[in-house]
């Protein structure tokens, strides 16, 4: 009995210091600070470069410690809703500028005007900004951008002597289309050889569309003088989702089988000669890095341009700070320590993505010809918000209409009045709901 009464009095006592040494809004009774920061880094250089910013900073800043925590891209839309209203937030929050408008409009972020240095605001263009910005506040820091570019066989190219785009001389999209008749002829078409100029991975169909669609002028949804959107399906929204029908359906130079798979799903077929294009994120330079055979050749080239050019919409990676933090001001600052040029570079590297800073842009290890850097760095300046950034509902039309009609119109199963029927016809019905 003694024993265990003097178990229960230590316990006590331990209880007591930790209580005393800890409070409970990230602070402790000498004054120091613990910020929780959730990152989405998975790839083991972007998490490296991740722990090492944080390391560096806990160093610096003795009195305001940051703890890094590993969340999942997978799964962070419904685990920080439930850490929002559970009031178990973390005070640096790691997401996508599309996954932020309803955090934003709902109260759980914070409005980072007037925490964030001017230094951090003037070095990210107002067209990253406007990424991040939900009625009249800004939620987020856009700092990582990833543009579509698309990956081609060099080999295969040069060979063929097609014309080889750059930035300062793109395909347009009737260019893009006939280069990929002349590469492959697929095995539906006249003497087909089962080798296809391009593979679109279209899984996710709509994101794709939507966003290569501004470099054509189109825009999709159209906020009113009443402030509501509507969907509106013109000539700039036609041409992409007609050039990769036509490609599929009628020339036979794009893979159909292609058109349900995810970009890594193209991979073994492009590394196997099957096709000779494929577009993709440009992060995945780093997958075909690791994972093409030894002496295949290839080359990053920029998507098609338009009656705009070469702009195209992006989601940026960002940062944010959750509205229950009781220590804003100093997530604020390590935020800003974060995306410091250097650290930004850093953070780019390890992602392969481009960083949004015009300072972090310039720096010569993103300006190289290697991988593909120099093309996407050249396109950064194209890259605008993506056009349902703000769209109250988006995520019910995109699923429940947009997804099935591209998939069907992308197959040949539908026609364009029928896609355009229902982007429009269906789509405002859900919109209508959400602006009532």
């Amino acid at each position: 009995m003694r024993t265990k009464r003097l178990v229960a009095m230590v316990a006590a006592l331990l209880l007591t210091g930790s209580a005393a040494c800890t409070g409970g809004d990230g602070g402790s009774m000498d004054g120091r600070i613990t910020l929780r920061f959730q990152s989405l880094a998975w790839q083991e250089e972007s998490v490296d470069a991740n722990k090492e910013l944080v390391k560096e900073w806990n160093a610096a800043n003795p009195d305001v410690k940051v703890e890094y925590v590993q969340g999942s891209w997978d799964s962070v839309h419904d685990q920080l809703l439930t850490s929002f209203e559970g009031g178990e937030a973390p005070d640096i929050i790691h997401d996508a500028s599309d996954d932020l408008a309803d955090f934003a409009y709902g109260g759980y972020l914070a409005d980072l005007r007037e925490l964030l240095p001017e230094r951090l605001k003037s070095d990210i263009p107002q067209r990253s900004w406007e990424t991040v910005t939900f009625g009249d506040g800004v939620y987020g820091v856009p700092f990582l951008q990833e543009p579509r570019v698309l990956i081609a066989n060099a080999k295969w190219l040069r060979e063929s002597g097609v014309r080889i785009p750059t930035p300062e001389r793109p395909w347009s999209w009737e260019e893009f289309r006939a280069i990929t008749g002349e590469l492959g002829g697929g095995e539906g078409a006249d003497g087909g050889d089962g080798k296809y100029g391009v593979a679109w991975p279209l899984k996710e169909p709509v994101s794709a569309t939507l966003n290569l669609s501004l470099s054509t002028g189109g825009q999709l949804f159209h906020r009113g003088s009443d402030g509501k959107v509507r969907i509106r399906f013109g000539a700039g929204d036609e041409v992409v989702p007609r050039t990769i029908h036509d490609q599929v359906n009628t020339d036979g130079s794009a893979s159909g089988s292609t058109l349900g798979s995810g970009g890594s799903d193209t991979l073994p077929g492009f590394f196997g000669g099957k096709y000779a294009m494929v577009p993709l994120g440009f992060s995945y330079r780093q997958q075909i890095v690791q994972q093409a055979p030894k002496g295949f050749e290839w080359q990053v080239l920029p998507a098609p341009a338009g009656a705009d050019g070469l702009t195209q919409g992006v989601s940026p990676q960002t940062l944010s700070v959750a509205e229950d933090s009781p220590h804003k001001k100093e997530a604020a600052a390590f935020i800003d320590f974060l995306l410091r040029p250097r650290n930004m570079v850093r953070l780019a590297l390890g992602d392969w993505m481009l960083p949004t800073g015009t300072g972090a842009l310039r720096d010569p290890a993103l300006r190289v010809e290697e991988d593909g850097w120099a093309v996407g760095t050249a396109l950064a300046r194209y890259l605008r918000s993506a056009p349902a950034q703000a769209v109250r509902g988006y995520p019910e039309w995109k699923d429940k209409v947009a997804t099935p009609a591209f998939q069907e119109y992308y197959s040949g199963a539908i026609g364009l009045g029928e896609l355009r029927e229902r982007l429009v016809g269906d789509g405002n019905l859900v919109l209508a709901r959400y602006q009532r």
